[in-house]
């Protein structure tokens, strides 16, 4: 295991070196002034164009400012963000960790739903179970996230006033900016706990219940039908009978057998689904104008912020790469035979 695992860590930096000559690749598309603002650090330096193309030979072939705009990225500098008023890499930072609270609680449900109500619909095959996880399927294939989104918010919060947009109400927020609050993590539901703040945590749950439910739904959905479909198949092989008929008690076949053996289509889709979630938060984030780098992506798009948009380029790129290295390792680790191969 430990052999494989190094072999997937050493694939990483040629597939990250890939990922940076690709991002490049698309931006030459754009004019020496434009390019120019991914080497700026600060908005003064905006009226200098001239002398920034010529410092970092922007008019010389695509290899020579590669090398300049790789040496900038090694070193965190990815130019001045104009959208947030900020260094792109300050930008990142600022606006990831509220990115990362949505998403993180989205993919544990997304998680939670999808592989518990898929392995009950294929344990109950035509059975009520399955049936309603057909009906909370397709419902979440018929609605797009903006659409499921919209409704949310005219429902629980329109006309219920019980789930308020934004990350946090204006007293919690100003409370979170004081010096009162230490922010450890940068994660405000985590930042309540470690600071006892637990009027700040419930304000911050309220907030977040809405843009969670959104993502979870619309993408919980996909997993319950593949998870359902590949328990089945694992539920028709020799050894599922083979395992009932050592006398095994029925939870255990479906769990250390059944759904083990399920697992790999299982962890392929619900990668994707991590990487998709960064996807989707760009929609989410700006109906329930929630502070997170999705918000920040489609404002530096709609404002043609070109450091904003390649510092939120490679930023999904390079949570892709992980994501996969992950997924890599999972594959070792439930199935040895990939380990194996």
């Amino acid at each position: 295991m430990t052999a494989y695992v190094l072999r997937r860590i050493c694939l990483f930096p040629v597939v990250a070196f890939g990922v940076t000559i690709l991002i490049f690749t698309l931006l030459q598309a754009l004019p020496p002034a434009a390019r120019a603002m991914l080497f700026i650090q600060n908005p003064e330096q905006a009226t200098a164009i001239a002398a920034i193309i010529r410092k970092y030979d922007l008019d010389k072939p695509m290899y020579v400012q590669y090398g300049h705009w790789l040496r900038q990225v090694v070193h965190g500098d990815l130019g001045y963000s104009q959208s947030a008023r900020m260094p792109v890499a300050q930008a990142i930072a600022t606006f990831f960790p509220a990115t990362l609270e949505l998403t993180g609680y989205a993919f544990g449900l997304i998680i939670l739903v999808g592989i518990t109500l898929g392995t009950a619909a294929a344990v109950h095959r035509d059975g009520v179970v399955d049936h309603v996880s057909r009906i909370f399927s397709i419902c979440g294939y018929s609605l797009p996230v903006f659409v499921w989104g919209l409704l949310l918010l005219l429902v629980f919060y329109g006309n219920l006033q019980w789930f308020p947009p934004e990350r946090l109400s204006l007293a919690a927020g100003l409370y979170v900016q004081s010096r009162a609050f230490h922010a450890y993590t940068g994660l405000v539901t985590v930042d309540a706990v470690l600071n006892g703040s637990w009027w700040v945590l419930w304000d911050a749950a309220r907030h977040l219940v809405l843009p969670v439910v959104t993502l979870t739904y619309f993408l919980a959905a996909t997993l319950v039908r593949i998870t359902r479909s590949a328990v089945l198949d694992s539920l028709s092989q020799e050894y599922i009978r083979t395992a009932r008929g050592k006398g095994l008690a029925e939870s255990a076949v479906i769990a250390r057998h059944a759904r083990r053996n399920a697992l790999i289509p299982v962890i392929t889709l619900s990668s994707s689904i991590l990487i998709g979630l960064l996807g989707g938060v760009v929609i989410t984030e700006t109906i329930f104008n929630y502070p997170g780098i999705g918000r920040w992506g489609a404002t530096a798009a709609l404002e043609l912020d070109v450091p904003a948009v390649a510092g939120f380029a490679l930023l999904v790129a390079g949570v892709t790469v992980l994501v996969n290295l992950a997924a890599d390792v999972l594959y070792g680790y439930v199935d040895p035979r990939v380990r194996l191969r």
